[in-house]
């Protein structure tokens, strides 16, 4: 800065500056910059100037309408520089016209238009070799005037186009709804990584990346994280587009493009184009894929080992009712097969994290009996018919779907009045109202989302087949030898048929130092309770209760006024 002001004062002018700006590639590929740049030149030799190439400006495709090029650009760029003051007093800068720096709101432009010049800067069009400064605007005040017409033109210009391609847009969604067009709709730069557009065929799949995205969806229903999928895609020489990095996995397997669908937003009014792609999966599919989505925190196996139990906020302490969390010492000592001790890999609960002080049942226990009870429970298919039976009426998923629509029904009805009150209101509309619209509509969209996940979900549990213990029984010996793949699916299997489980580390009362007591709550909101050895995880002769039906929000049983006591103390 310091060279560039001695410079001004030495020659006694400042520099040349060149600014471009593009609002589309196309505008760029014409002659229109190299004739700039020759008068941005010619102009800097005839007056005396020195052209300064290392700040000259493009900003190609991006819009001076919606000021991108000030947010995004070199424009603003340049602006910052004036503000700061690293742009010399006396310096020129050479624009083809006005509404290359701005095709703003008016008010908007002329601001930004002072900006430069108050800062002592000239601008000069090449379109017309007008020049607008602080000294010639003095002398000629007209100038700003004609300044502020060719700005409104601009915007109005702009304006009118935004407009009209808005209207198109909307045409185009509408007609593709309607089944009355079926011809591109919007850019295709959005368009999924998996898709090719061509004018004679239209939209085809790309082998390779849909290969990819297809494996993808199956190991994230297998369990696996957003890490361990991209690993085991790079071992079968698969690859996801660089658009798509591990980060965003979750992000992919949402979008409605899987199934064809193409999701816009146009004119303010969202539009569904059923059919637009070729679909990588079914309705079906995507359904249960979603389904799987809004449980995507407690599907995760985390660490070396994926747990059964803990991380998915199903299993709880029988005593207290905190979540259980795992504690696998796997640094520990292993046995002669490589695998950490049964007592290393251990349930504790988790009150003694998060009140400093243990449970009435103890710090911990293994888990290794507790898994190999629930698999040789869950692998026995009449042990199963009894947790999913049930009735629709009791079914929890069930009542929470009635309640849901209710709601939704509610918020429509509230919705219908204010519009009606609206409609009927000849002058201007109250502020409050539509500011009770605006809430409510988006108090409606929350709940039609909520409606869909609970009918995704039921749609899910009633599709369970019947030989599900097989399922069970197949990944047995996996879960036991702590096979990763075996877990993995176990702990999903868990997730489907389980609402909650209940451990209590030492019997029901917490009295009894050798036998680990289990509740087990299915998704139909049946529960089975047994105890089991707590060396072995043998069932105890007589332990299994009867079967019987609990409320969604029934609580955890306390345990006796003794060990209240004594967890007090």
């Amino acid at each position: 800065m310091a060279e560039r002001k001695e410079s001004v004062a030495g020659g006694g002018k400042g520099r040349v500056y060149s600014y471009l700006r593009f609002s589309s590639a196309q505008q760029a590929k014409g002659s229109s910059a190299d004739r700039q740049l020759a008068y941005a030149a010619r102009w800097a030799a005839e007056n005396g100037y020195q052209l300064d190439d290392s700040l000259s400006m493009r900003d190609e495709g991006l819009s001076a309408f919606h000021q991108r090029h000030i947010k995004q650009g070199a424009l603003g760029v340049f602006l910052r520089a004036v503000e700061d003051g690293r742009i010399p007093e006396g310096s020129v800068l050479v624009v083809e016209g006005l509404d290359r720096l701005s095709r703003a709101e008016p008010i908007q432009a002329q601001a930004q238009l002072a900006q430069i010049i108050n800062a002592g800067i000239t601008v000069v069009t090449a379109s017309d070799g007008r020049e607008y400064n602080r000294a010639r605007l003095k002398a000629q005040p007209m100038d700003l005037v004609y300044s502020l017409l060719v700005m409104i033109r601009a915007h109005e210009e702009s304006d009118t186009k935004s407009k009209r391609i808005k209207a198109a847009y909307r045409r185009h969604c509408e007609g593709w709804v309607a089944g009355t067009y079926r011809g591109l709709v919007g850019s295709t730069a959005t368009d999924p990584v998996w898709v090719t557009y061509s004018k004679e065929s239209g939209f085809s799949l790309v082998p390779k990346e849909a290969e990819a995205v297809t494996k993808m969806i199956e190991l994230y229903k297998a369990g696996y994280g957003a890490i361990d999928i991209t690993r085991k895609l790079g071992e079968q020489g698969l690859t996801v587009s660089d658009r798509y990095p591990t980060n965003r996995v979750g992000r992919l397997i949402k979008q409605r493009n899987l199934m064809g669908d193409k999701v816009v937003v146009a004119d303010g009014q969202r539009f569904v184009l059923k059919g637009y792609y070729p679909a990588l999966i079914s309705e079906a599919e995507y359904d249960e894929l979603q389904l799987l989505v809004s449980k995507r925190e407690i599907r995760k196996g985390k660490g070396e080992l994926p747990s059964l139990l803990t991380g998915m906020k199903i299993t709880h302490c029988g005593y207290c009712g905190k979540l259980l969390v795992a504690q696998n010492m796997m640094k520990r000592a292993k046995g002669e097969d490589g695998r950490p001790q049964p007592g290393h890999r251990r349930l504790r609960c988790g009150s003694y994290y998060k009140l400093a002080k243990r449970c009435v049942g103890g710090d911990s226990c293994s888990v290794v009996p507790i898994e190999l009870a629930l698999m040789r429970y869950c692998s026995d298919q009449m042990n199963l018919d009894r947790l999913l039976a049930g009735d629709d009426k009791a079914d929890p998923l069930a009542r929470a779907l009635v309640t849901a629509r209710k709601r939704v029904a509610a918020t429509e009805g509230k919705l219908a009045q204010i519009s009606a009150a609206l409609l009927a209101d000849e002058g201007d509309a109250p502020a409050t109202y539509l500011k009770l619209a605006r809430e409510l509509e988006k108090r409606l969209q929350a709940e039609q989302q909520e409606v869909e996940r609970i009918e995704r979900e039921l749609a899910h549990t009633a599709q369970a087949e019947p030989s599900t213990a097989d399922a069970w029984g197949a990944l047995f010996e996996g879960v036991q030898a702590l096979d990763y793949d075996a877990r993995m699916k176990a702990r999903q299997l868990v997730i489907d048929t389980f609402e909650r489980i209940e451990i209590r580390m030492k019997g029901q009362y917490a009295k009894q130092s050798n036998v680990i007591h289990i509740s087990l709550k299915s998704k139909r909101g049946v529960v089975r309770e047994f105890e089991i050895d707590r060396r072995t995880g043998d069932l105890r002769a007589g332990s299994l209760a009867t079967g019987q039906r609990l409320d969604a929000a029934a609580k955890p049983a306390r345990a006796p006024a003794f060990a209240r006591k004594k967890a007090a103390q």
